[in-house]
């Protein structure tokens, strides 16, 4: 039975409602698929790394549904949401289009095939996740689609051109479909992590990074000291912000302070961002 009814003024939890999170082998995805296992939700997972997925299912003592999944393949997402429809112990709540890759770098030398690699999983992954659970959360009468974008998805950054217009797209996809569902008890969530201690800079296709350097291992290492922000904690401001019905979360005080200078200095906010970056490194 749909779960309509509201408390002072927040959507009524989702907590034991099954709930579907893209990207579950490591990172972000991992650790939400965990939380929202511990607090009581069937947990269906998908990823490309299947070695990895089978670690964060052997860590979820509750029901969990594993499938290995390209999220860039619309008919494989389709058959996805029909077999966790037919899995499912608990009406299907919560839909998490977590799944993400990078490239490095810049526009002028791009790699084509690593930009569209980018745009194939970030963006289409997004869309076709939407697309294989929203209508099962409409006909349910009541959830959330949760599309993960970035703090590049509030700001441009130099050779992130391809992930940048991926995460500002997944905004703006998100963005237009919460309008879409006013008066309905579906909900389309926008999150916008910050620097997160994932895998996501070490599994990058890397040409070049936004100081010159060519050294792969140079940048995961600079990557690792500034993204201060745990999967853990990730999880943990989705979760609460999901459940206190927020229709944006920001994870980390980065994520915070771009927000904030974006919208002071829409068209120089880089200036800013760079001396900050610069004080960081001496």
């Amino acid at each position: 039975m749909a779960q309509r009814t509201r408390r002072n003024g927040r959507p009524a939890s989702l907590n034991g409602r099954t709930a579907v999170v893209t990207g579950a082998a490591s990172g972000i995805g991992r650790a939400l698929a965990q939380r929202l296992a511990a607090h009581g939700s069937p947990v269906a997972i998908c990823d490309w790394d299947e070695d990895g997925l089978q670690e964060t299912a052997a860590s979820i003592p509750g029901p969990v549904f594993a499938r290995k999944l390209d999220v860039s393949d619309r008919q494989a997402q389709l058959q996805f949401a029909a077999a966790v429809q037919e899995w499912a112990p608990a009406p299907i709540g919560l839909a998490v289009n977590n799944a993400g890759v990078t490239v490095s770098q810049t526009a002028a030398e791009a790699a084509v095939e690593d930009d569209e690699w980018v745009v194939t999983v970030n963006f289409w992954g997004v869309v076709h996740g939407t697309r294989a659970f929203l209508p099962i959360l409409l006909a349910n009468g009541s959830g959330a689609i949760v599309n993960v974008s970035s703090v590049f998805g509030l700001m441009g950054f130099p050779t992130q051109s391809a992930y940048c217009a991926s995460k500002f797209a997944v905004r703006g996809y998100t963005e237009s479909l919460r309008h879409e569902l006013r008066g309905s008890d579906v909900r389309a969530i926008t999150v916008h992590p910050g620097g997160i201690r994932t895998n996501i800079v070490r599994n990058a296709r890397f040409h070049v990074d936004d100081t010159g350097n060519t050294d792969h291992e140079k940048l995961v290492q600079e990557f690792a000291k500034n993204a201060r922000t745990s999967p853990a904690k990730a999880a943990k401001t989705i979760h609460a912000g999901v459940e206190n019905g927020k229709q944006r979360i920001l994870i980390g005080p980065d994520a915070v302070a771009i927000s904030l200078v974006t919208r002071i200095a829409p068209v120089r906010y880089f200036d800013v961002i760079e001396r900050v970056m610069a004080a960081a490194r001496r």
